[in-house]
């Protein structure tokens, strides 16, 4: 790591080597070599002639095959502080390796050939590895509901102790939002085309000249070219550009799931704070230079902190899409050179902070009990309200003493600081005639959670391991974090 110069911790922290491969220059020059290779393939393969004499052979193809792997980078560099532009530096470059087929790269093409089909590749590239980790968040917090789906938990409404649910289910609601990122992922990767090879303003008008009019051979171009790069197809329409709602598109997906991970990087912070749950901490690990006894969920929030970045993130491809000019206007470049690739940089972190969480969350069930019965007098009034009518009393009355009761209990939890003795009250109540034992047979957590492991085992069953069984290519991932 060099000292005397800025380093970006998306690279240095958060990010895998196998994200930030996708985005390093060895990719992304490789790419143009390999979309040269195609472009001149295909003019070969489609008879592209002058005097009947073939303009482009195997044996310069093969010579650009040869040397596709090779970025001679100092030549490049050079040439570029002579010509200020990267792509004709990069063709010079290229050439000097090739001399049999330096006049015949890039032909009939203009920058964006190989620039926006290359960003393209490099998004569907870094969308596949996004895919396969949030297939395998979802399969980790899959295996925590189910081993945790009959635990009753407190639930919260406005941060206030609400009926009860169970951790799994809880689990579960945090999943399905993940579920929702990966089908809206999948919807965007799908519709991915390459640019293809449409010209200087997108009319193609480089290769009527080049095909002397035949419209059925120029046809063939852009096909040709997306089956060779691995695509299925190229966009019908374009500009010298490919729209520039793609990248927004792609990052409103990063933003969604960076949404998905803060709530429940958020969730997690919140019971750590109650020493319910708590994520993974590290034996030696230090959770304060002043207070030695802390253990602070910095891994939740760095998710959350990441999550922020990438959701603002979204909104630099969308205003650049809004602003482009006609057939197209220079001021995305510097702009996409920054927000997509730091967009899913921080996203493959992210992704890897939620699946070391997920996987080592640490559940203490007696805290979580005490913090239940805590409350659950209050949560079981209405049980009580029924058993005391089936003893002969008025509802209405029952109704009007256990709110005057509940008032008092939480009076005294409140005020006084003494634990809740609404059951007592009640005891001491003639009007009820139930004896504290009877009451307290009514405080099993488990009656208070309605559905909730029916749910969870259903979701699971019905829903996520379908999902998981049809991507199962995907699980099995592991991954080291700065902890």
């Amino acid at each position: 790591m060099s000292t005397d110069r800025y380093n970006s911790p998306l690279s240095e922290r958060y990010a895998s080597k196998e994200m930030q491969y996708i985005f390093s220059p060895d990719m992304k020059f490789r790419t143009w070599r390999k979309l040269w290779i195609a472009l001149a393939e295909t003019e070969m393969e489609l008879g592209l002639s002058e005097n009947g004499k073939p303009v482009i052979t195997q044996e310069q193809i093969d010579e650009l095959k040869a040397n596709a792997e090779d970025i001679n980078y100092e030549v490049a560099k050079e040439r570029e502080k002579l010509v200020r532009h990267d792509v004709m530096s990069h063709v010079y470059a290229y050439g000097q390796q090739c001399p049999k087929a330096a006049g015949i790269i890039h032909l009939g093409a203009t920058s964006c050939y190989v620039g926006d089909n290359t960003d393209i590749i490099v998004m569907n590239e870094a969308l596949k590895l996004v895919r396969k980790k949030l297939v395998n968040v979802i399969d980790e917090l899959a295996k925590f509901a189910d081993e945790y789906k009959e635990l009753p938990t407190l639930a919260f409404t406005h941060f206030q102790p609400a009926q009860p649910t169970t951790v799994g289910k809880r689990a579960t609601l945090w999943m399905q939002e993940f579920l929702m990122d990966l089908e809206d992922l999948e919807y965007v990767q799908n519709s991915l085309k390459l640019l293809g090879s449409k010209g200087t303003t997108g009319t193609q008008a480089s290769f009527q000249e080049l095909f002397a009019g035949d419209q059925e051979t120029i046809d063939k171009i852009d096909p040709m070219i997306a089956k060779k790069m691995g695509f299925a197809e190229c966009y019908p329409v374009s500009g010298q550009t490919y729209s520039r709602k793609v990248d927004t598109r792609v990052a409103n997906v990063l933003a969604g799931i960076a949404a998905s991970a803060h709530k429940m990087s958020n969730d997690i912070r919140l019971l750590q704070h109650l020493k319910e749950v708590e994520e993974p901490f590290e034996k030696n690990q230090i959770g304060s230079s002043a207070m030695a006894y802390k253990r602070n969920p910095m891994r939740s929030e760095r998710i959350a902190s990441l999550s922020r970045y990438v959701m603002i993130d979204a909104l630099n491809p969308a205003i650049t899409s809004a602003t482009q000019w006609f057939e197209r206007t220079l001021d995305d470049s510097a702009n996409k050179r920054l927000s997509i690739p730091e967009g899913f940089l921080a996203i493959d972190g992210i992704l890897d902070l939620c699946l070391n969480v997920v996987d080592g969350l640490v559940v203490y069930d007696k805290v979580i009990r005490k913090h239940m019965m805590a409350e659950l007098p209050f949560m079981a009034t209405e049980n009580i309200m029924m058993d005391a009518v089936k003893n002969g009393g008025n509802r209405q009355e029952m109704h009007e003493k256990i709110r005057q009761l509940s008032m008092e209990a939480g009076k005294n939890v409140k005020e006084e600081g003494k634990d809740n003795n609404l059951l007592e009250l009640i005891a001491a109540d003639p009007a009820f005639n139930l004896t504290l034992e009877e009451l307290e047979k009514s405080m099993d957590p488990a009656k208070y959670v309605g559905r909730a492991p029916i749910q969870v085992t259903a979701f699971l069953e019905n829903v996520i391991k379908p999902a998981l069984e049809e991507r199962k290519d995907l699980l099995g991932v592991e991954v080291e974090i700065n902890v």
